[in-house]
């Protein structure tokens, strides 16, 4: 089901086609139906612009809750390197947490 939400942000999508918050935020709004879907665009998103930090931990849970840690861990240790080339403190946190939390289990 699309949701307004979907259909508005593909319609700012289809005049900046570019528009690497976009495609993230229509990613976490397809990940409340379709975990598949949201992770598609996450791929996606992270193959035309892999400096979008922020797509790498939430791509990294989605791996997660589809039971797909090796992914995660991938997911996690490249937006780990990201975050560190472009020394965002806070992202490089919450990357190693995550990745330290997925060893655990």
């Amino acid at each position: 089901m699309m949701t307004s939400r979907i259909l508005s942000i593909q319609e700012m999508l289809e005049k900046e086609p570019g528009d690497s918050f976009l495609r993230y935020a229509l990613a976490l709004e397809y990940s409340k139906e379709d975990i598949s879907k949201a992770i598609e665009l996450l791929e996606e998103l992270l193959a035309k612009d892999p400096n979008y930090l922020g797509a790498y931990y939430q791509l990294g849970k989605y791996y997660e809750q589809n039971g797909n840690t090796s992914k995660a861990a991938d997911c996690y240790t490249k937006g780990i390197t990201i975050a560190k080339a472009q020394n965002n403190r806070k992202t490089l946190g919450e990357l190693n947490e995550a990745l330290l939390m997925l060893d655990e289990d």
